[in-house]
């Protein structure tokens, strides 16, 4: 991906993971961990905004008939919950 180029959000957690990995490697010299770590904060950021972004559509979804927001804990449905722990 290059720097000019504005990442997807499961792209920029992709790269977030990458660099997070790097970041551990005890032999990542100070300049290179510095850049790293600065395009990790810029990434960071980005999915902050995406998901807060998200967050706000929801709440419009949400607004009942007086324009109130009922926000609503997620939850799967009982027979999506029993096959998703599965999973784990």
């Amino acid at each position: 991906m290059k720097s000019e180029e504005i990442p997807t959000f499961e792209e920029a957690i992709k790269r977030l993971e990458e660099i997070v990995n790097e970041l551990e490697k005890e032999d990542v010299p100070l300049e290179k961990s510095l850049a790293l770590f600065e395009e990790g904060v810029k990434l960071s950021r980005f999915c902050r905004e995406k998901l807060d972004a998200v967050e706000k559509k929801i709440d419009i979804l949400l607004k009942d008939e007086k324009g109130l927001i009922r926000r609503e804990p997620f939850s799967f449905p009982p027979e999506e919950t029993a096959n998703r722990s599965k999973d784990y």
